[in-house]
């Protein structure tokens, strides 16, 4: 009889990945075995409240159980065709995502870099077919601190030197200017320009929302100069801020939307570029595609995600948890807590140096049962799925005000 298989710990599981895991990543030393809505497990049966949600792919908590059912269902019927045949979950997903958003057409893919990418690509084409810059010519203007995902033409313009060193030559074709800057904005554009790429709000800088009427001037700025609007909602999007879109805040409607990590409910990577159908019907068969973007899961999957956000109560729960979470900060002002930005159920908190770095005080919330993940420097993020509760939430800034206590 074959004995069963010895179960590691999280100490040997960590050293195992050692030797044959590229080092791309820096993890907290948590390993994670299960989890359900907001909490997750570790391998030893530690419990931790998830307070980072996969940089929101899990905005709807770990294992929601709509999603769960809608991947059960579909896996029982049929997973993948290829787009060489039509499938019968897809018109339901493109119909259903060009209404939530309020835009006409879909390109779906699976990553968010190959939203960006697919993006990129459907601008330059439009600038040549319909705006008529010359061949070879298009520009895009981006703006500094973004990211937009960690491809070698995405890393071109990126002024994040960790992302970037190490992997020229890079694509040229981007102009850099500073975010929330009008002025340099509209100085970067001209005849060339194809699209203005942004987040809506800088998810990896920091969380960092614009002033109010910048995502409106852009809007204008880019109608008024014949450029597309490209506004990146992977991390924004699907709720996490209060709204829908982050760009909602703003009553502005792009004419490019990207959306990936939440439209895949955690369990699929599911990404799109949603856009108006004169932008999308630039392409041709054979220009661009993927062989799992749209298949049948994911679009089930994606369907589902739609359905829970079409009620309008996770948007209502960000909206309201959202000023428990900034006034609970707004608290720690002074006590720890240099300064923070927040929109909805989403976070950016500058922690006093003197106290530790991000890293340190995730590692230090980690031990309390408190997941979190920091970011330049003293900066950690806080991003609970939209499933917290306010206990949750609530017991969640209390454990960091008694970290940062105990670090004083």
């Amino acid at each position: 009889m074959t004995a069963p298989a010895r179960t590691r710990d999280s100490a040997e599981l960590i050293r195992a990945e050692e030797p044959v895991l590229a080092h791309n990543y820096h993890p907290l030393p948590v390993v994670v075995a299960r989890a359900e809505g907001a909490w997750v497990e570790d391998v030893e049966g530690r419990r931790y409240l998830d307070m980072l949600a996969g940089y929101s792919a899990l905005n709807f908590g770990h294992r929601h159980p709509a999603l769960i059912e809608a991947a059960h269902r579909q896996l029982d019927r049929l997973t993948l065709t290829s787009r060489a045949f039509h499938n019968d979950r897809l018109a339901e997903f493109a119909e259903r995502l060009a209404a939530l958003t309020g835009l006409g057409m879909v390109l779906p893919m699976n990553t968010g870099a190959e939203a960006v990418e697919s993006a990129i690509k459907v601008a330059r084409k439009w600038a040549y077919d319909v705006k008529g810059v010359p061949a070879d010519r298009a520009t895009v203007v981006v703006a500094a601190e973004n990211f937009h995902g960690r491809t070698t033409t995405i890393v071109s313009f990126s002024t994040d030197e960790t992302a970037r060193s190490g992997f020229g030559p890079f694509t040229p074709g981007f102009r850099i200017v500073p975010y929330n800057d009008l002025a340099a904005l509209e100085a970067a554009v001209d005849e060339t320009t194809a699209a203005v790429l942004i987040e809506p709000i800088q998810g990896e800088a920091g969380v960092v929302v614009p002033d109010d009427g910048y995502l409106a001037g852009v809007r204008e700025l880019t109608r008024r100069t014949g450029c597309l609007f490209i506004a990146d909602e992977i991390q924004s999007g699907l709720g996490r801020t209060g709204r829908t879109l982050a760009v909602e805040h703003e009553g502005v409607v792009p004419d490019v939307v990207l959306l990936g990590k939440a439209l895949g409910g955690g369990i699929v990577p599911v990404s799109a570029v949603v856009a108006h159908r004169e932008v999308l019907s630039v392409l041709r068969p054979g220009e661009h595609g993927s062989t799992f973007g749209g298949n049948p899961l994911a679009a089930a999957v994606g369907t589902a995600v739609i359905e829970l956000l079409e009620t309008g109560e996770f948007q209502q729960r960000a909206q309201e948890l959202g000023v428990v979470l900034r006034d609970g900060l707004a608290s720690l002002v002074g006590q720890g807590v240099v300064g923070f930005r927040a929109r909805g159920l989403w976070a950016g908190v500058d922690i006093d140096p003197a106290i530790g770095t991000g890293r340190e005080i995730s590692e230090r919330l980690m031990r309390e049962g408190i997941l979190v993940k920091d970011t330049h420097g003293s900066t950690i993020r806080l991003a609970p799925p939209l499933t917290v509760t306010e206990q949750e939430l609530r017991s969640a800034l209390k454990t960091l005000e008694a970290v940062l206590a105990h670090g004083a």
